[in-house]
C-alpha cells in the first residue's frame, strides 16, 4: 500500500502542546480536555469515561473484528507525603522513577489555594555548607525534599499557603526541539505516543480512505501506575497496538530512529501474529525497524491482558534514551510510527475468525512447527497447499 503523508509540523506542534499541560497520574483532567478538543478539530467521534479515559473511533466497513491503538496521557510525578518542620515538603513518587532524576527538577505544586512553583533538592544541597557530604548522601526519595517558591520556613507557613498532604506535584518537562530532529524533554513517555496517534488520525481523516473495520484510538490516564487499558476496551476490539517508548541502552536493540517492535516485555511475549504483521508492514513499506525485548517494562497492553481481555496485543515504540529521566527521542521515529499506524489501520484483515469471541477451529491460526516446513498464507493464515508432484516420465 502507499503510505499516508504524515504532517510533521502538526506532529511536532501537537507534542509541544501536550508537554505544556501537567498530567501526573491522578491529575489528568486538563490534558483529557485538550486531547478531546484535538479530536473535535479533526472531526473524529469520541467519548470519555467517568474518570477521563478517551475512546475515539473511525468507522470502517465492518464493526468486527475492530482494531485499536492505545497511548497514555498520564506521566510520572509526585505527591506530598509530609509537611516538614523546616517549611519544605517530603515527597513520594507517582509511577516508578528514581530520585536521581528528581534532584534539581523544577516543579509545580497544586494546592487548595492555587499553584506554587518549587525545586526538588537533596537534603544536603549546598557544597559551601556540607562539602563532601553532598557526594556521600544516598540516592532515594527519603533523601530529597521540595523547596516551595513562597515564604515557607515552618509547617504553619505551609498550612497558610494551603499546601497539604496528598497535593499533586508536576515535574516541569523543560522541552527542547532541536533543528536536527532530536527532542529532549521529560514526559516524552508517553506524550510522544499520543502525538503520534493524533498525527496518524489526521492523515487518515484527510485521506478519505475507509478502513475495512472500525479503528479505535484509546487514550488512557493511569498507565504509569499499572492500570492502563483495563476498562476502555469494547467486545468488538480483537487486536490492540500500544504505542509507547522503547528503551535505548546498552544491552537493548532499540533505536532512536525507525520503529522498535517489542517482541516481549516483563509480562511475556506479545501476540505472535499481530507482531509478525507489524514486521511485515515495515518490510513492505520500507519503514526502518528493529526488534527488542524489554525485561523491566510494561505497557497499556499488559494491563488489558492481566484484566482478562481476550485481545491480541502488540507494542510498537519510539526509541528513548534515558527513559523516565531526561529523555531524548528523534522525529524520525515518531514519523515512522505514524506511518506504520496508518498502514496497519488500512491493511486487510487476515484473521476473519477474530470477529467472533468464540468459534470452532475453522479459520483458527497456525504457527510454524518444528517438525515441518510449514509456510503460512498471510491472506488466510492457513497452510499453503503443497505443490503437485511432477509426473513420472512415461516410456514410449
Amino acid at each position: 500500500m502507499t503510505l499516508l503523508n504524515i504532517d510533521i509540523q502538526y506532529l511536532s506542534e501537537t507534542l509541544e502542546g501536550l508537554l505544556k499541560i501537567p498530567s501526573p497520574t491522578g491529575y489528568t483532567d486538563e490534558i483529557v480536555r485538550h486531547v478531546s478538543k484535538k479530536l473535535e478539530a479533526l472531526g473524529v467521534f469520541y467519548e470519555v469515561t467517568r474518570r477521563g479515559a478517551v475512546r475515539a473511533r473511525i468507522s470502517g466497513r465492518s464493526r468486527r473484528p475492530a482494531r485499536a491503538f492505545v497511548s497514555h496521557l498520564d506521566t510520572l510525578g509526585a505527591q506530598v507525603k509530609a509537611l516538614k518542620e523546616n517549611g519544605r515538603l517530603e515527597l513520594v513518587p507517582i509511577g516508578h522513577w528514581s530520585a536521581r532524576f528528581a534532584e534539581g527538577a523544577r516543579t509545580t505544586v497544586f494546592s487548595e489555594n492555587g499553584a506554587y512553583t518549587g525545586t526538588i533538592l537533596p537534603l544536603k544541597a549546598s557544597g559551601h555548607t556540607y562539602n563532601e557530604g553532598i557526594d556521600n548522601l544516598p540516592i532515594g526519595w527519603n533523601y530529597v525534599e521540595l523547596r516551595v517558591d513562597a515564604y515557607s520556613k515552618s509547617t504553619d507557613d505551609l498550612h497558610r499557603l494551603g499546601i497539604d498532604v496528598g497535593d499533586f506535584v508536576a515535574i516541569d518537562p523543560a522541552p527542547e526541539f532541536l533543528e536536527n530532529g532530536f527532542i529532549v524533554s521529560r514526559h516524552l513517555d508517553n506524550k510522544a505516543g499520543v502525538a503520534v496517534m493524533l498525527a496518524a488520525l489526521k492523515a487518515m481523516t484527510e485521506s478519505d480512505i475507509e478502513p475495512n473495520v472500525d479503528i479505535f484510538w484509546l487514550f488512557t490516564i493511569a498507565e504509569e501506575t499499572g492500570h492502563g487499558a483495563q476498562s476502555i476496551l469494547t467486545p468488538d476490539i480483537a487486536s490492540m497496538v500500544a504505542i509507547d517508548n522503547g528503551t535505548t541502552a546498552p544491552g537493548q536493540n532499540s533505536d532512536e530512529f525507525g520503529v522498535t517492535i517489542a517482541m516481549a516485555d516483563q509480562t511475556g511475549p506479545f501476540d505472535f501474529h499481530l507482531t509478525r504483521k507489524m514486521v511485515q508492514l515495515c518490510r513492505e513499506n520500507d519503514i526502518k525497524f528493529q526488534k527488542d525485548v524489554f525485561r523491566y517494562y510494561r505497557s497499556d497492553a499488559a494491563s488489558a491482558i492481566e484484566a482478562g481481555a481476550d485481545v491480541r496485543t502488540a507494542l510498537i515504540t519510539f526509541g528513548v534514551d534515558a527513559s523516565h529521566g531526561y529523555e531524548r527521542i528523534h522525529m524520525h521515529a515518531l514519523r515512522s510510527l505514524a506511518e506504520l499506524a496508518t498502514g496497519y489501520a488500512l491493511s486487510p484483515v487476515e484473521i476473519q475468525r477474530d470477529a467472533r469471541e468464540f468459534a470452532g477451529l475453522t479459520g483458527f491460526t497456525h504457527q510454524p512447527r518444528e517438525d515441518a516446513d510449514q509456510h503460512l498464507n498471510p491472506e488466510t493464515e492457513e497452510p499453503e497447499p503443497e505443490p503437485e508432484p511432477e509426473a513420472e516420465p512415461v516410456d514410449e
